[in-house]
């Protein structure tokens, strides 16, 4: 199933299901110049969530008008595993643990 433009849904990796909600598109700050979209991971039944940190667009830094969100479950789904692989223990508890990855997910 494939969520084009969600702003939620779940992907199944490995047996194990894991939700994810688009916390923030991408927008200016004023400190920072442009900052990309964050999307919130949470496995399923467990209480350590993750954020993933996008870079921004390059048509935004080209200055160029807003697109649409290219969000989905392969996307989501390669940031699962880079979470995983960076650290992140779902079933922990604690704060949300930050994962920057680049524009594919990785």
């Amino acid at each position: 199933m494939l969520h084009m433009h969600s702003l939620a849904g779940i992907v199944e990796i490995d047996g194990l299901k894991y939700e994810w909600e688009l916390q923030r598109e991408p927008q200016w700050s004023d400190a920072d110049g442009w900052k990309g979209m964050t999307v919130l991971l949470r496995e399923a039944d467990t209480q350590r969530a993750a954020l993933l940190e996008f870079p921004p667009p390059k048509r935004l830094l080209k200055g160029l008008q807003r697109g649409r969100l290219q969000i989905n479950d392969a996307l989501v789904s390669r940031g699962v595993r880079a979470a995983l692989l960076a650290g992140w223990e779902p079933a922990s508890r604690g704060k949300p643990m930050v994962f920057m990855v680049d524009a594919d997910g990785n």
